[in-house]
């Protein structure tokens, strides 16, 4: 199960352990449209790291504090929401790697032990914590090729319903159009040698992503798992005719 996570979007520790012990190893965290704010994501991250949980953090908005901060805190990545074209990208992903490959700030705590790094240490970070551009907007799309070029990017990360909005088809439906947008992102990835994921919450969406190389399979959204449980027990509260 190393090649799928959860996401979440509220900083539930219950709901944390509970997805652990049932295998869940590894999860995105959002917080765009998230509950999270600074502090429960600081003790958040701190907790997943107790637990040996990877995590990638969706951040906020495409700002270097935003980037900063989920890293500074533990994130293992980051999700760059709202890229525009190649120099958005640039400007924006030069916050998640140190000098001289980017512009990070150096702050000590939970990163680097509480301690002093050594200059080695910020060239390792560079290479462990991975920045993934998400490919939502019709400018992203179009510079996709060169977007993931950039030494600041790791990865790509697509928004499918707001993908498809932005070109004009409306609501996502993992449609033919859909698909091949998606197909496009998959086939940049592997061409520059580096990873995407895909959220993937039926079976012909995991399907395609296994086929296209994904590196990560978002399966679930917390609310989704807590609403399939939730009906599971009605469903066989109805056959056992307790409930109507």
């Amino acid at each position: 199960m190393d090649n799928i996570a959860l996401w979440m979007s509220q900083p539930h520790y219950g709901y944390l352990e509970i997805a652990r012990s049932c295998g869940v190893k590894s999860l995105v965290l959002e917080l765009e449209h998230g509950t999270f704010d600074l502090s429960t994501l600081d003790q958040f991250l701190a907790f997943t790291k107790a637990l040996g949980m990877p995590v990638i953090t969706k951040i906020i908005a495409p700002n270097a504090e935003s980037i900063q901060q989920a890293l500074d805190f533990g994130s293992d990545g980051v999700v760059v929401p709202h890229v525009l074209g190649v120099e958005h990208a640039r400007a924006v992903t030069k916050a998640a790697k140190y000098p001289l490959t980017g512009v990070r700030s150096y702050a000590g705590g939970r990163v680097f032990g509480y301690a002093r790094p050594s200059s080695e240490t910020f060239a390792a970070e560079n290479a462990r914590t991975k920045c993934y551009a998400m490919i939502e907007t019709a400018e992203s799309l179009a510079d996709v090729e060169k977007i993931i070029a950039l030494d600041t990017v790791d990865g790509l990360f697509p928004g499918p319903s707001d993908l498809a909005l932005a070109r004009g088809r409306g609501a996502y439906a993992f449609t033919d159009e859909d698909r091949a947008d998606l197909r496009r992102i998959a086939k940049a990835a592997r061409d520059a040698g580096k990873e995407w994921v895909m959220p993937a919450w039926t079976p012909a969406e995991r399907t395609f992503a296994l086929d296209e190389g994904a590196a990560l399979l978002v399966v679930a959204t917390q609310t989704m798992t807590l609403r399939a449980g939730i009906m599971s027990t009605i469903n066989a509260l109805k056959q056992e005719n307790i409930v109507a």
